[in-house]
């Protein structure tokens, strides 16, 4: 019993501060209640539609943002866009009924952190949650795999490889690179590249930075937009 109260306890700093937004006022109740009853979150308030998001976004600090996609007046897909190209620290969690459709696409596309199905389990939105304010990508690597399959098709025929930041990479961030696209998990890469999960998260840390990109998902796009994989 000690050891599952123990991480609760060790929470540092403030609580997550948690944006819903979500065109339907019972779904914005449930996720409150859900992340209310946690020690280490909080909701930083609500929207109905994308231009109320960005309202609240100028007013108070969020963490994260739990976007729904399908909105009306200004959908998820917009406001992240939106969101990202004004520099705000906030991450965007996309949540949709739709598996990886084209709304899913355009978002991490436009710089959302991730997906969640509207119908995960409370401790996987919990969890990534958590995940994103942490600075990661909630993308398992089935769910990478799936985003390749739709990625590859839509993306232009003629790689983009006069981009200059492939010119920043070493040999071996060019690998890790490469295992990420192909949707690798850390402890794989590690595997495949002989290398320790400590070194291969580095070469990640170092991939964010020379390329610009704001978590995994980002380097998975990046790399299948330049034709790494082709």
């Amino acid at each position: 019993m000690t050891e599952q109260s123990e991480p609760q306890s060790q929470a540092v700093g403030p609580p997550i501060r948690v944006l819903l937004v979500d065109d339907q006022s019972l779904v914005r109740s449930g996720f409150r209640m859900l992340i209310e009853a946690e020690d280490d979150m909080e909701v930083a308030g609500e929207a109905a539609d994308g231009v109320q998001a960005l309202q609240v976004l100028a007013q108070r600090a969020v963490d994260v943002v739990l976007m729904d996609i399908r909105m009306p007046v200004l959908d998820g897909v917009q406001t992240t866009r939106r969101i990202v190209e004004a520099g705000l620290p906030a991450r965007v969690l996309v949540l949709t009924t739709f598996d990886l459709d084209e709304y899913v696409f355009a978002a991490l596309k436009a710089g959302a952190s991730g997906f969640l199905l509207k119908d995960a389990r409370p401790a996987e939105l919990l969890s990534a949650i958590r995940n994103v304010a942490a600075g990661d990508a909630v993308m398992a690597p089935s769910a990478t795999k799936r985003l390749l399959d739709q990625v590859v098709p839509i993306l232009p025929t003629t790689p983009r490889q006069e981009d200059t930041r492939l010119t920043q990479l070493t040999d071996r961030e060019r690998e890790v690179l490469q295992e990420i696209a192909r949707g690798a998990t850390n402890a794989e890469i590690a595997l495949t590249l002989y290398m320790a999960e400590g070194t291969v998260k580095t070469h990640i840390g170092h991939l964010l930075a020379k390329l610009q990109c704001r978590d995994r998902v980002g380097l998975v796009l990046f790399a299948h937009e330049v034709g790494m994989l082709r």
